[in-house]
Formats: structure tokens, sequence, C-alpha cells
């Protein structure tokens, strides 16, 4: 019996190796993860942790007023692309308009903004206001636009409240009569700012303004 409990003792085998032997192999996994995050972070490529450059900031803001996905019929089949209706402007007097197609919208986005870029106007403002009234018509768009004293603010919706904000006009009173078309409307409101003209003196007080003739004295009776 003794010789058989000697013979089966080597036999037993410790618990403590499987537990080394898992360990060991979170080990491994852990550094496999550190050395795979390292890499993603520039070690392989080296390009993927730098930072981008700031791009330039531009010299107008800008805000998209209408973008349209628009086909054109050819011998192949239909050709899809993109058009973007970009207003630009300062907000300090200039403002611009820019239509372009393109077949990404990036593309279009930035054909629009070179446009409206080479079409900035500036707006005539007296005593923050525009300096008389003027009604237009484009196509079947049909805008008014009315001077307004300080403190009124933009009394206007739409496109027109837009293209007025992107100028810089404080305070003005406007109306579309006719159309729902955006484009219209804006192209409208632009030829109305092109009409716009400053009057020699209209920068005057209302008191200076409002004060009356000097009246000839009267010849004395003899």
């Amino acid at each position: 019996m003794a010789e058989e409990q000697a013979t089966t003792k080597p036999v037993v085998k410790p618990t403590t190796k499987p537990a080394a032997k898992s360990s060991s192999a979170s080990g491994q996994r852990n550094s496999r993860n550190n050395d795979r995050d390292s890499k993603g972070q520039g070690g392989r490529r080296g390009g993927r942790g730098r930072k981008r450059p700031e791009r330039a900031p531009r010299e107008y803001e800008q805000k998209i007023l209408d973008l349209a996905r628009v086909t054109r019929v050819t011998a192949g089949g239909k050709r899809m692309s993109f058009r973007c209706a970009l207003i630009i402007g300062d907000k300090k007097g200039q403002v611009g308009l820019g239509v372009a197609k393109g077949a990404d919208v990036q593309i279009a986005i930035e054909k629009a903004y070179k446009q409206a870029k080479k079409k900035v106007i500036t707006v005539p403002l007296v005593n923050e206001t525009i300096p008389h009234p003027v009604t237009v018509k484009f196509g079947s768009a049909l805008v008014m636009l009315k001077p307004a004293p300080s403190g009124t603010g933009l009394k206007s919706g739409g496109a027109m409240r837009m293209v007025l904000e992107f100028a810089g006009v404080p305070n003005v009173v406007s109306k579309i009569m006719n159309s729902n078309n955006k484009i219209n409307i804006a192209k409208a409101t632009f030829k109305a700012i092109e009409q716009l003209r400053v009057v020699e003196g209209a920068g005057q007080s209302k008191k200076q303004s409002a004060v009356p003739a000097k009246m000839p004295a009267e010849a004395k009776t003899e």
C-alpha cells in the first residue's frame, strides 16, 4: 500500500500553473492592445496623431439659401448634380449672391462662394436705414423696401431677411408680394439694392429739414 501511495503522489498536478498561464495570456493581450493604440496615434504611419492645420478665416460670412438636387437628361441617360444658392456678406454693407452646380454638395458650395465673391455689392445707408423706398420685380417675384426709423429693426422674412441681415442693414421694412421662389426673391432684393441712390443732404436730421424758410419782411407803409 505504501508503494502505491508513493507512485500516485507525483501524478498530482499543481493547480497554480493554469492560473499563471491565463495571467500571462491576459498580459500579452494588454501589451498587444497598447501597441495597437500607440501605432494608431502615429507610430506606424506617423501622420494620424497630428492635428490638421486650421483653415484661414474667410473674408465673408456665408449661409446656404437653397440646396437642391437637380437632374439633366442627356443622350446616355440622366445626369444628377446639386445646385446651391449661397449668400455671403460682412454685415457692414457688403453682400453677394452666388448660384452654382456641382457633382457634390461641397463642390457646389465652393463654386457658389466664388461666384458670390465676384458679385458683391455695397448697400448705401442713411441714418441706419435705406435712403428711399423702392419696388422691384424680377421674374415672378415682386418685392418692396421702405426706410424705417432707428430702433425698428428688420421687419422682413424669408430670403429678403437673409440678404438684408448679411448686408448689415439695421432698420428696414420689406414686403414680398408675389412669389415663393427663394432665388427669384433674393435676386429681386439685390436688384432693389442696386437701384438705391443717396441724395445730397439726405443725412440731415429731421429738425433741420423741418425748419420753415424765412419769409421776407413786409414793406412799411408810409
